[in-house]
């Protein structure tokens, strides 16, 4: 399967659109908002977004990235990524609990300086912000305004959003693949959507419907 995923082609953008939202519906309504450059307040101004990993978080910024005058930036950032510019007006930082030392610094220098002259800053963590392995100070300015969880989708709304992919690729899927599927592969819904591609290809390939043997061959050929 390896092989077959490095030959799909290149990874589908993320999109607030193509995020499954189940009990996050709350929080996608604000980050459209935000994307659209309309906060309601100043606590909007300032959100906190935290889950376990696999549960969304990277695809949430990386989905608001693509709004006008965005910037990503990855936990493992150099400092100079959190420099204010005034043409920045939507900020959003990725994996804070990985933030050095030397970055948490100029992260706590950038929210003062969206909060003082204009913007957004959207944070993502795998904790709560109180329990944040950071600088106090760094802690404070992460609570400030909003904090929501991700919560990620249970097995039922995997197997709902994954029947509905594939019925928008026009696949048939047999009875018992998807269930299969989430017990023996991994869960999250990037990975999930990947095997999903991998199975309409070999499928094509093998030209055999997708059943319960043909995502079992895949699996075995993944653990070889």
């Amino acid at each position: 399967m390896r092989q077959l995923l490095l030959d799909l082609p290149a990874e589908k953008p993320q999109t607030l659109v193509s995020f499954v939202s189940g009990a996050n519906a709350e929080l996608i309504q604000l980050l459209q908002r935000l994307a659209q450059g309309k906060p309601s307040g100043l606590d909007e101004r300032f959100v906190y977004i935290w889950g376990e990993a696999g549960a969304g978080k990277t695809h949430l910024l990386r989905a608001m990235a693509d709004a006008a005058d965005a910037r990503y930036i990855p936990g493992d950032a150099s400092a100079d990524a959190f420099e204010y510019q005034i043409s920045t007006t939507l900020y959003l930082i990725d994996d804070s609990h990985k933030l050095t030392p030397e970055a948490q610094i100029a992260a706590f220098a950038l929210f003062n300086q969206v909060r003082e002259q204009g913007g957004c800053l959207i944070a993502a963590g795998m904790v709560a912000p109180a329990t944040l392995e950071l600088r106090e100070d760094l802690r404070t300015r992460f609570g400030w305004g909003l904090i929501y969880q991700v919560h990620g989708l249970s097995d039922e709304e995997k197997i709902e959003a994954l029947t509905h992919a594939a019925a928008a690729r026009g696949l048939t899927l047999s009875p018992g693949v998807l269930p299969y599927l989430l017990n023996h592969f991994a869960r999250d819904m990037r990975s999930l959507s990947a095997m999903l591609d991998a199975l309409d290809q070999y499928s094509l390939e093998t030209k055999r419907p997708i059943t319960l043997p043909l995502l079992r061959e895949l699996l075995q050929r993944e653990s070889e």
